[in-house]
C-alpha cells in the first residue's frame, strides 16, 4: 500500500527558520521541506527516516545563511500521513 502524504505551509520569519526546521526534523513524519520567497523556491530537500545529526548539520548551516538574506518566507511542509492502529495491523 502506498503511503498517503499531505502538505502544510506557513509563514516564518529569518530568525525563526532554523528553529522550525530542527523541529521539522525532530518530529520524524515530513518527507519534504521547501522555503520559498513570494512564489520563488529558494530550497527544496527531503527528509528521509534516520537523518541523523552529521548529515543534516549541512542543511541547516545553508537554512541559517538563507534565513540571514530573508526577512519573511514560506516553509512548505510534506508529511506522511500516520496510518491508525488498526490499518498497522497487530504483531
Amino acid at each position: 500500500m502506498a503511503e498517503q502524504t499531505f502538505k502544510e505551509s506557513f509563514k516564518v520569519v529569518g530568525g525563526q527558520l532554523i528553529d522550525s526546521v530542527k523541529k521539522l526534523v525532530h518530529e520524524g513524519n515530513v518527507r519534504r521541506v521547501i522555503i520559498k520567497q513570494g512564489d520563488q523556491v529558494v530550497v527544496e530537500f527531503p527528509l528521509t527516516v534516520g537523518v541523523i545529526g552529521s548529515m543534516i548539520a549541512p542543511v541547516l548551516a545553508a537554512i541559517g545563511a538563507i534565513a540571514a538574506m530573508m526577512n519573511e518566507c514560506t516553509l512548505e511542509v510534506e508529511r506522511v500521513k500516520d496510518k491508525p492502529d488498526a490499518e498497522k495491523g497487530a504483531a
